[in-house]
């Protein structure tokens, strides 16, 4: 009798325990739009206002996808300098920087990999441009892989800065229905809060050098932790994480591919990228010194001498 009792009691902290962990409402949030910059625009797809920044013209078009925890101000050392070369266009993905932070939609949720590959397909069709090279970081380089697995024929090239490609590609399809009851769904947001109270820390293990780390770039990562429903929305986007099979079909992209990664990565190993320009059909790998996770931040007149060297390399107006 008493192990059923106890047994009992255990079911019972289990089912009721995290409903009553206290989860305050965070105060002082604003609306995105109060939070944007100058440069800062705003535009309707697939049912979320999504915060870009638009830079140089041309008929080719650079997207950029930043990586995990980072925003569209990631790309801010290099977007003048790409914008020489054709229209750039950086954008906040959605769970990030200031796109609209939806907690209710009717289908798929829009933070899942597949509905992120289809907002960049709305994107890109929004711009219509003839040539599109997607540039990603980090997981911003998985989206944009999955996205030319799927519409090759819209994509002229890929440029992968440290892709995370062999790790890190979501959460384990057995955890997630975990993830999704009432009582992590409660206590979600404070994981999110509590993931990015170490969110500097993180940045630092990025950098080769976080010493060169300055004020305005850690201003650039918190900033949109002022925005309403940040940390729901990152729980939302924690939950609809998957297993990826990318690795199971790089040999699909036959596009020309710029591997870039740092020679000291510590969050995407760099011989996981040496490792992915080797397996990939047709792929430039340039190695960057003194470079962390991430060179177009870290080492930015590098990054684009990488580039500079690739653009020559494939046919711009080839659709």
């Amino acid at each position: 009798m008493k192990r059923i009792i106890v047994i009992i009691l255990i079911l019972l902290l289990v089912i009721l325990g995290p409903f009553l962990i206290p989860v305050p409402e965070l105060t002082g949030l604003k609306q995105p739009e109060e939070l944007a910059d100058s440069l800062s625009k705003f535009i309707r797809l697939n049912n979320i206002n999504v915060h870009y920044k638009e830079f140089g013209s041309g008929k080719l078009t650079f997207i950029l996808l930043h990586g995990f925890g980072a925003n569209l101000n990631s790309w801010h050392a290099v977007t003048e300098d790409l914008g020489k070369y054709g229209t750039v266009i950086s954008f906040d993905r959605p769970g990030f920087g200031l796109t609209e932070k939806p907690l209710t939609w009717v289908g798929e949720s829009p933070y899942s990999p597949d509905s992120q590959v289809l907002l960049l397909d709305a994107l890109i069709e929004n711009f219509s441009s003839e040539s599109v090279i997607l540039v990603g970081n980090s997981a911003g380089g998985t989206i944009a892989m999955n996205y030319a697995r799927k519409y090759p024929e819209k994509v002229t090239a890929l440029i992968l800065v440290d892709p995370a490609v062999y790790a890190g590609g979501g959460a384990p399809s057995w955890i997630q229905p975990i993830l999704k009851t009432p009582q992590f769904r409660h206590i979600g947001p404070l994981i999110s809060r509590s993931f990015f109270s170490q969110g500097i820390e993180f940045l630092k293990k990025a950098w080769y050098d976080p010493s060169n780390i300055t004020d305005e770039t850690i201003k650039m990562y918190t900033k949109p932790l002022e925005a309403i429903n940040w940390d729901k929305a990152f729980w939302e986007f924690t939950i609809a994480s998957q297993e990826s099979d990318l690795v199971d079909h790089i040999g699909e992209l036959m596009m020309p591919i710029l591997v870039i990664t740092g020679e000291k990565d510590e969050i995407v190993p760099t011989e996981q990228s040496v490792r992915l320009a080797g397996e990939l059909s047709n792929a430039t790998l340039t190695v960057i010194p003194k470079a962390g996770h991430l060179p177009h931040e870290e080492t930015p007149a590098q990054f684009m001498q990488a580039v500079q060297d690739f653009l020559p390399t494939i046919k711009i107006d080839q659709k």
